[in-house]
């Protein structure tokens, strides 16, 4: 049996190993190569506040709200886990019997949900400016006692912290939170109301971890998001900041470079089955990637990898050296003009070899008869897009709400 272990001090870190165990579930998002650092480094530039197993724009409050209303009925920090829970496991029935309650977090699993929506969404509520306490969940239950006896001393003040007070109880929620609806929570939807889609607008465009992003951007556009698969296909990206183009045009390098890597790892595991419709279907992969190359090769020779790996490298410092050496050698395999070949280059099946192995030990496919058994035929083949998809998603919530008939 495997286990993960993080430390209680990185809540970012912590959400980062669930969203990891949860996308072992999803056949095409896994890392199988282990870039997945490299990928979230352009995703929380981009998109920051996201997570790839987000559904609903609305989870942003329903999270903030429920919460809210507990610490208004001062739940003490040895109830507030368990009041938790059950507020949220209601609140699925609710949803379920709503007009719109599509991407509703636990229908199916019931009592028995492992991620709340409080566990997958904590962090974007603090990266968009909705809560203020700045520690993990388990931390947040853990201070509620320390807060209501702070909030005691002060006659149920909660001045804004400021450099001459420091001591003063802060809100742990953003003073302008939007109000709940009057019939919350026995009420409930997953729709946007006008004046909820123009909060968040308003979180996304003024906070300091959002402001300057890619997502600040968009939703300042007031409009449905376009429907293309991937950012850089945008049809306005021309007219966006030189910063942000900058930062798309490297995660398009990234995404289409990287590409072929899964899918040679995934033609090794076919020939090592020896499943010939499988080898086709990868080799006819691998061609199609080939071309796409050869398509934008002005692009990647006027690409500078010097800035790419100081943007990746400011934006998450713990991107591994093996990782970084495992990518700069696919890039040098990959666009050293003999891509077309790669597929067979025993020096490129080595390097996919060997970072396989050293990422899964005993556990690697390629050198485990009995974990090939369960190659189900396509692992991580999907082109990083660095949850453009989403983040579309999000975006189409806030854009219908602003059109909501309803204040």
């Amino acid at each position: 049996m495997s286990q993960f272990v993080w430390l209680d001090y990185s809540e970012h870190e912590r959400r980062r190993m669930l969203d990891i165990i949860d996308l072992f579930r999803e056949r095409e998002t896994r890392d199988e190569l282990g870039i997945g650092s490299v990928r979230d480094a352009f995703a929380d530039l981009l998109f920051p506040g996201t997570s790839t197993i987000m559904t609903r724009a609305r989870y942003y409050l329903l999270v903030a709200w429920l919460y809210q209303r507990l610490e208004q009925r001062r739940v003490d920090s040895a109830k507030i886990a368990d009041r938790a829970r059950r507020a949220e496991l209601d609140l699925v029935a609710v949803i379920e019997n709503s007009d719109d309650k599509e991407g509703n977090i636990g229908t199916r699993a019931g009592a028995q949900l492992k991620r709340l929506p409080s566990n997958i969404y904590w962090q974007g509520v603090a990266v968009w400016g909705i809560r203020n306490f700045s520690g993990s969940q388990d931390q947040y239950h853990r201070s509620l006692d320390a807060h209501y006896t702070q909030l005691d001393r002060l006659g149920n003040r909660t001045p804004e912290r400021d450099s001459e007070h420091d001591d003063l109880a802060l809100s742990n929620w953003h003073a302008g939170l939007v109000e709940p609806p009057k019939k919350f929570p026995g009420e409930c939807s997953l729709r946007l109301l006008r004046r909820e889609s123009e909060y968040l607008i308003e979180r996304i465009r003024l906070g300091s971890q959002t402001a300057n992003s890619l997502l600040a951007e968009l939703v300042a556009q007031r409009r449905a998001p376009e429907d293309v698969s991937f950012i850089w296909q945008h049809p306005r990206l021309a007219a966006m900041p030189a910063a942000l183009r900058g930062l798309v045009e490297h995660a398009q390098n990234f995404s289409e470079m990287m590409h072929g890597a899964p899918l040679l790892y995934n033609l090794m595991l076919a020939e090592q089955a020896r499943r010939k419709a499988d080898i086709d279907k990868y080799r006819d992969l691998f061609a199609k990637w080939t071309r796409s190359l050869a398509g934008r090769s002005a692009g990647f020779a006027a690409w500078k990898r010097d800035r790419f790996w100081e943007i990746v490298i400011k934006a998450n410092p713990r991107v591994s050296r093996w990782t970084r050496e495992f990518v700069e050698w696919w890039w040098n395999f990959a666009l050293d003009g003999n891509a077309r070949r790669l597929c067979d280059n025993e020096d490129a099946r080595a390097a996919i070899r060997n970072r396989e192995r050293k990422l899964k030990k005993t556990l690697a496919r390629l050198d485990n008869p009995r974990a090939l058994e369960l190659w189900n035929g396509d692992s991580g083949t999907a082109q990083l897009d660095f949850r453009w998809n989403i983040t579309r998603d999000l975006l189409d919530d806030i854009a219908t709400g602003l059109e909501s008939a309803h204040a």
